[in-house]
């Protein structure tokens, strides 16, 4: 089968990539002139950066959005599956001709010139973005925020900042303060942002950063919060109290989540969509990878009868913290089994301190075709060190395939520790 013209020039782009990383943006600027600076011809931007919940935030609010008739595109990184799941638009993703052909003009544009290829393939989004008419664009930031290559929009409408954690700190610094700072990089002027939970330190980076620019404010846990009461999700967004269905994402962290994307469409101005939008959005919202349930497929046919599988990509300590806080109530008295994949740049151990208490059985694998691949050993090892029952497994079959022969009755599995984990799953379970 012949590859898809897309495939061969990311192929070719992966090629660009500077010896030395070094964050900056004067490669993609110098880029996006010679394109003719598709990033100033956008539709009204919403740009959102922090640690993690971004794609469930814009997911939610994409989802209020297009419950109000509105025409989204949308920026996310990495993708599961394939490549054009990072740029939708209207909701769907980029065809393969017009992706193809963006990604053509940007590499002929720069020339062969060293440029990273999330820096190159941002480029071809802004390029496609600013010639498909839209309502809005959805923007998240891929590393940090300061020096992101996404942060070239310099007039958003609104920015948001989701919870900041430890993460990348080879890149961002080694303190939570100087990562709030790279993320706080993408406040603008007199833009207004939303910020939602933040460790104290974290927040007050954020609040001195939005005041030396005159960035109006609106936090969670002084402007807004977000709680369930009654199995309603109840926003009180300053003076007002919106009463609202539970999100449809799983997950105690989605509360949360649900809420920012809920006060940032109540930000948009004249995009902003109704109660009854914002509502029909929280409900018919999906975000794939994280903790969704898989319920077709050969991998799934492997479990026991009244087995349940999910896959989760989160991959540091916060993804940890609130998987341990959500998977009680998913397993409803069933045994958890962890079948985990992680990069070797990611902290394990603190990444599966608070599940350990709860799994019956954790096996580690490879990430398939990744370089950086934690050994599975190694892993099991921290893993053990943690009081976890813990052993590598060939591959997630083997492992599943195992569980099933060791705990015959029904069970709680989840597979998790990395998105390129995650999207090797959905490629193998169809």
């Amino acid at each position: 089968m012949t590859s898809p013209s897309s495939d061969l020039i990311l192929a070719r782009l992966h090629e660009l990539h500077p010896k030395k990383i070094d964050l900056s943006l004067a490669r993609i600027e110098d880029l996006l002139a010679r394109l003719g600076n598709p990033e100033q011809r956008l539709p009204p931007v919403v740009h959102i950066a922090g640690t993690n919940g971004k794609g469930s935030t814009l997911a939610m609010l994409d989802a209020m959005l297009t419950a109000a008739g509105l025409r989204v595109h949308r920026y996310i990184s990495p993708h599961l599956v394939r490549f054009n799941e990072r740029i939708l638009l209207g909701g769907a993703p980029i065809e393969e001709e017009r992706l193809a052909a963006v990604l053509d003009e940007c590499e002929r544009a720069n020339g062969g010139e060293p440029i990273t290829f999330f820096e190159i393939t941002t480029a071809a989004a802004f390029l496609a973005f600013a010639r498909d008419p839209a309502d809005c664009v959805l923007l998240e930031t891929g590393l940090g925020g300061r020096l992101d290559a996404t942060n070239l929009v310099d007039r958003p409408l609104l920015t948001l900042i989701s919870p900041v954690s430890m993460d990348h700190e080879a890149f961002l610094g080694d303190s939570l303060a100087a990562i709030a700072a790279e993320k706080a990089g993408i406040l603008k002027a007199g833009v207004p942002a939303v910020i939602g939970p933040q460790q104290p330190e974290a927040r007050r980076v954020i609040e001195e950063r939005a005041a030396s620019l005159g960035a109006p404010l609106f936090l969670h846990g002084r402007d807004w919060e977000a709680v369930m009461e009654g199995g309603r999700l109840v926003v009180r967004d300053g003076d007002e109290r919106l009463e609202l269905p539970a999100p449809a994402l799983p997950g105690v962290h989605q509360i949360e989540n649900a809420g920012l994307a809920t006060v940032a469409a109540r930000r948009l101005g004249d995009l902003s969509p109704s109660p009854d939008a914002i509502a029909r959005g929280l409900v018919h919202a999906r975000w794939a990878g994280r903790l969704q349930r898989l319920t077709t497929g050969p991998l799934v046919g492997l479990l026991p009868p009244g087995s349940e599988l999910r896959l989760d990509g989160g991959h540091n300590p916060a993804a940890g913290t609130v998987l341990a806080q959500s998977l009680p109530a998913i397993a409803a008295g069933r045994p958890l089994h962890l079948v985990v994949g992680m990069l070797n740049t990611k902290d394990i151990g603190n990444f599966l301190a608070p599940l350990a208490g709860l799994a019956a059985s954790l096996q580690t694998v490879a990430v398939p075709g990744e370089p950086a691949s934690r050994d599975p050993a190694e892993a099991a090892g921290e893993a053990a060190s943690l009081g976890v029952p813990a052993s590598p497994a060939p591959s997630v079959q083997a492992a599943l395939e195992r569980i099933a022969r060791e705990h015959p009755g029904p069970s709680l599995v989840l597979i998790c520790g990395s998105l390129y984990l995650a999207g090797h799953v959905l490629r193998e379970n169809g």
